[in-house]
This record gives C-alpha cells, sequence and structure tokens, in this order.
C-alpha cells in the first residue's frame, strides 16, 4: 500500500507539466487551431524560468518572465495561422524548431546550476483524514492544486457557458460563428495564447518541482506526448487529467523500477512510457474507428470571410 501511495504521488508531480500542456493544446484546438509547438514552449518556459529565478531569485518573476516570452510565442503563431493563414502544421513545428534552438542558446550559460528555490507546497494536514486521496493531495504544491482547479474551470467554461458555446462554434464552424457575430479571429487569437501560456507554465513546473537544474533538451518528447494526449483524452478536460496522470504514473514506475535493481536496461525502461502511450493511441483508434473522433469540426484548417458559406 505504501508502494501504491508513493507512486500515485510522483505519477502527479510527473503527469502536472503533462497536464498543463494537454490543457493549454486543447484551449487552442478548441479554437481550431493545431498546436504543433508544444515541445519548444516548454523549452522556453523552462529555460526563461531559469534564467529569471537564478538572477532575480524571485519565483514571481520567474513564473511571470516563463509566461509572458511564452505568449510571445504564442502570439507568433496565432499571426503567421489566423492572419496570414499559414499552414497550421507547419507554423507549430516552426515553433517548436525555433523554442528548441533559441531555449539550448539561452540556456548555455545557466546549464547545470541549481536554481535557488522550488514551488512552494500547500500544507493541508486536515486532508490526510480523507481515505486513500488524502495522503495524495496533503502536501502538494501550489501549481498542482492549480491544474487540478483548471481542469474544473475548463470542463465547465466548455461545456456549461456561453463562451464555452462560442469557443467550440469558432472550433466547429467559423462560419457559422462569424454570422452570429462571435469574433473569430479575437477568439482563436486569445486562446491560442492563453493555451500557450499554460504550456510555457508546464515548462516552468518542469525545472521549478522536477528537475530543478536547466538541461538542454530537458522536456525530452513531453510535448509530443501531450499533443498525443489531447487527442486520447478527446479534447475533454477531464479525461486529459486522467490521460497525463497515466502516464506520470508509467514514467515514475520505471524509475522505481530501476531502483530496485531490475536486469531490463534502463533504455528500455524510459522508452517504456512511450511506447505504451503509442499503443493506447492505437488502440483507441481501433475502438473508435467508426466513431466522430470527438475533434473540432474546422481544426487546421484556415477561416476566410470571403469564402464564408
Amino acid at each position: 500500500m505504501e508502494f501504491t501511495i508513493t507512486l500515485l504521488i510522483a505519477a502527479i508531480s510527473a503527469g502536472t507539466p503533462l497536464l498543463l500542456a494537454a490543457l493549454g493544446g486543447i484551449l487552442s484546438e478548441r479554437a481550431g487551431i493545431i498546436h504543433l509547438g508544444t515541445e519548444g514552449i516548454m523549452l522556453m518556459g523552462a529555460v526563461l524560468s531559469c534564467m529569471t529565478y537564478i538572477t532575480t531569485q524571485s519565483l514571481g518573476l520567474a513564473l511571470l518572465s516563463a509566461l509572458l516570452g511564452t505568449a510571445l510565442l504564442g502570439g507568433l503563431h496565432a499571426l503567421l495561422t489566423v492572419t496570414l493563414h499559414a499552414n497550421q502544421t507547419v507554423s507549430g513545428l516552426a515553433i517548436t524548431l525555433f523554442g528548441t534552438g533559441l531555449s539550448a542558446y539561452l540556456g548555455k550559460k545557466f546549464s547545470g546550476q541549481p536554481i535557488p528555490g522550488s514551488v512552494p507546497k500547500l500544507d493541508l494536514p486536515w486532508l490526510e483524514a480523507v481515505p486513500f486521496a488524502g495522503r495524495l493531495l496533503a502536501h502538494q504544491d501550489w501549481i498542482v492544486w492549480f491544474s487540478l482547479v483548471l481542469v474544473v474551470a475548463l470542463h465547465t467554461l466548455i461545456y456549461r457557458t456561453s463562451w464555452g458555446l462560442h469557443l467550440r462554434a469558432v472550433g466547429d464552424s467559423p462560419g457559422t460563428a462569424d454570422v452570429m457575430g462571435i469574433p473569430v479571429a479575437l477568439f482563436r487569437y486569445t486562446y491560442v495564447v492563453l493555451g500557450s501560456m499554460l504550456m510555457g507554465l508546464a515548462g516552468s513546473y518542469l525545472i521549478l518541482a522536477y528537475s530543478p537544474s536547466w538541461t538542454e533538451g530537458m522536456t525530452a518528447g513531453r510535448g509530443w506526448i501531450a499533443v498525443a494526449l489531447i487527442i486520447f483524452a478527446r479534447w475533454n478536460p477531464v479525461r486529459a487529467l486522467f490521460a497525463a496522470y497515466l502516464f506520470g504514473g508509467l514514467d515514475a514506475l520505471g524509475f522505481r523500477i530501476q531502483l530496485l535493481g531490475t536486469p531490463i536496461p534502463s533504455y528500455f525502461l524510459k522508452m517504456m512510457p512511450y511506447l505504451i502511450t503509442i499503443g493506447v493511441l492505437m488502440y483507441v483508434g481501433w475502438k473508435t474507428r467508426s466513431k466522430p473522433s470527438g475533434g473540432p469540426e474546422a481544426l487546421g484548417l484556415p477561416y476566410l470571410r470571403e469564402q464564408r458559406h
């Protein structure tokens, strides 16, 4: 039982950056914009947090710099795809390549330097009285709690409010949304930028709570896993929560198996979460092959008002 509790706590920690990145992708793609820049934006969020925290010794400024920097990258992606009607897949890949290269350059000076602190934990001893779940959540940091609240907030926003109805309309049929008076371009800009900021926060969390020093390419493909989780979760925030924690649990399990001195090569154990993710996606795709994907119908399609119909 103790091993299970420890593993689940580690799963929450490892899954939180994936959850934040996936929620950011859901916001962007619900507005109809494919966002494949997740990996590069997470790396920029991580390196900006590291640089600012080491330089200023301020956690607040570290988070703010990551949010502002990644908001600019999100704005660039929105400019290319919404205003200039560039191919959304190509634009997202360009953002990833740009973010990966720029983060490596900016982080050279800070590589290997420990950051001066971490995200504060919210100690809630009264929560320990709650069976099972209490021990998992009683001593988590505030970004974990923020991500949990965010899941509920986004689920409510998307499925229970007029703003969410407008968002889904923009993603499903921007022409119809435009006729209804919904500002399609403004919605797409807003949600792409907000989604990018969540991806940047995911990168910040990696370095502020999970791996407390900058290493080039430290996301190790987590951005691409977050993209896959969006599809696995069928663009639903609550499903994204469980999908992210599942991957986080597999990642934590592989690390703990190594500690037990197993003869299984460590490289294979590190591959295990990614292989299982691919397997799960293949299974879900096969099971739902005759059903609607659940994704926005206009995802990836540029909207030209003069072609409205």
